[in-house]
């Protein structure tokens, strides 16, 4: 079972707004979950507990501690408003706390201000020419992807990214899923090999309903400033219409 929407399917209610799944090893990364399976797995438990909650505009991920094997979603609505909900989402397994999410829901508003000045994606969706690329076996989680490299300029990645077996998932769990598929930045910069470590992300979804072609979203990540052993790094996610679908900004630990 490495298939998304299975191990959602598998998710069971453990009563006082707690659901419980077991993570495959399929999904790890290193000795954890990859990150956006763990915020997936949090939504996708939020939008359960709260069916009727507006569009998800913005989430906060903070990476606290390791996930494996059982772990157990707890829904707490911090505060809901007219406009919009404010959701908390804690994983947690056997070492404790893993991954807390702050989850922003909000409805569309009327509103003086119409802008959008987000660049169209820079470079085009794969094609028949392309080599789809599927992951390294030493890393279990990126099996579950395919993907096609595009070149940036910089310090950073630009790749076209999409689940292997898809289907069956609302759209703002597709798209964080995939959001953090990509190696951190600063990882262009090492000289030899070093373990590195997401400690938080942030996701602004600038559509209420993210959609693409064929599954592919063009995910770019870069940085500017790595120094002491954190590196900071902006990303950004676009459909294969070109259009923008999130901005991001990622804190990453480099441990040598």
């Amino acid at each position: 079972m490495s298939a998304l929407h299975d191990i959602l399917a598998a998710v069971h209610d453990a009563g006082d707004g707690r659901r419980r799944v077991t993570i495959p090893a399929a999904w790890l990364q290193g000795r954890t979950a990859y990150g956006g399976l763990s915020a997936a797995l949090a939504l996708d438990a939020v939008l359960n507990a709260l069916p009727d909650l507006p569009p998800l505009r913005s989430a906060q991920v903070a990476f606290v501690g390791p996930l494996a094997d059982e772990v157990e979603v707890t829904v707490t609505l911090l505060r809901r408003g007219r406009n919009a909900a404010f959701v908390q989402a804690d994983v947690g397994g056997a070492t404790g706390l893993g991954v807390r999410c702050t989850f922003v829901f909000m409805r569309a508003m009327d509103s003086v201000v119409d802008h959008d000045r987000t660049a169209t994606a820079p470079c085009p969706p794969p094609g028949p020419g392309d080599t789809i690329l599927r992951g390294l076996p030493a890393i279990a989680f990126t099996e579950r992807f395919e993907t096609v490299e595009r070149t940036i300029d910089g310090v950073g990645w630009r790749r076209w990214v999409r689940l292997v077996e898809r289907g069956g998932l609302a759209p703002a769990v597709e798209l964080l899923a995939i959001g953090d598929a990509l190696p951190p930045a600063a990882m262009r910069l090492l000289t030899r090999p070093a373990p590195l470590s997401s400690l938080t992300w942030m996701v602004n979804l600038l559509d209420p309903a993210p959609d693409t072609d064929d599954g592919w979203w063009l995910v770019e990540t870069r940085t500017d400033h790595a120094r002491g052993g954190a590196t900071s790094q902006e990303m950004a996610i676009w459909n294969a219409r070109g259009r923008k679908m999130a901005e991001q900004m990622q804190a990453a630990a480099i441990f040598g």
